[in-house]
């Protein structure tokens, strides 16, 4: 199972700078454990968008781990949409990453 997050900036941009090595530090710690796949900001920076590898039993508690979890979440200056996506097309190519 996989899942995409939109992540909405909910402060100033020099705001969201003073937690953002926080927030960095946070995904690549998940990239480096397999969970995340891919992330960036949006454009323009209103925000980020992340691609995340599941579990397909307990997504829903896990995935709220990872948002509960980002600093972003913690200092109140970011929100995360969730949404689960089970692909149809191109899950191989995912799967092989």
């Amino acid at each position: 199972m996989y899942a995409l997050a939109i992540v909405r900036y909910r402060k100033p941009m020099d705001v969201i700078e003073t937690v953002l090595a926080a927030h960095r530090a946070y995904l690549l710690d998940l990239k480096n454990r397999g969970i995340l796949l891919a992330s960036g900001p949006l454009d323009p920076r209103s925000g980020g968008a992340v691609l995340f590898r599941v579990p397909d039993e307990g997504y829903d508690a896990f995935l709220d781990r990872i948002r509960d979890e980002d600093p972003f979440t913690r200092a109140g200056v970011a929100q995360y949409e969730i949404l689960p996506w089970n692909p149809n097309f191109g899950r191989e190519a995912l799967d092989t990453l």
